[in-house]
């Protein structure tokens, strides 16, 4: 089964509104954590969004997956930069993170594509 990731990403955050709705304190923290760490300080958040989805690689997240290569298409990290992130996942995770890290793959793909189509 292949994974689209643009639809999982539209869905997540259908089913995150949800929650906005029903736990504005907890989802507004959990942005303003976002917000904070993912802000450039020493790191530019392009290499914080590389991080993020090594973890959510390492972790077998298919939300984080979606939500952070979707990030990266758009601040234009190429495929190398993506691969060797993912290569650091697989390190650390193993043979479950490397089927992720292929999961990744796709999905940076797939939002790349969509990227580009958009900017023609």
């Amino acid at each position: 089964m292949t994974t689209q990731y643009k639809e999982l990403t539209q869905n997540l955050s259908g089913n995150l509104a949800q929650l906005h709705k029903t736990q504005p304190d907890v989802m507004k923290g959990f942005g303003d954590m976002v917000k904070a760490a993912m802000a450039p300080g020493a790191l530019d958040t392009k290499t914080k969004e590389l991080i993020a989805l090594a973890v959510g690689v390492a972790s077998r997240c298919d939300g984080c997956i979606g939500f952070h290569s979707r990030a990266l298409a758009r601040l234009g990290a190429t495929t190398e930069e993506v691969h060797e992130a993912l290569a650091v996942a697989m390190f650390m995770g193993g043979g479950p993170a490397t089927m992720y890290a292929a999961n990744a793959v796709a999905a940076f793909n797939e939002f790349s594509a969509a990227t580009a189509t958009a900017a023609a």
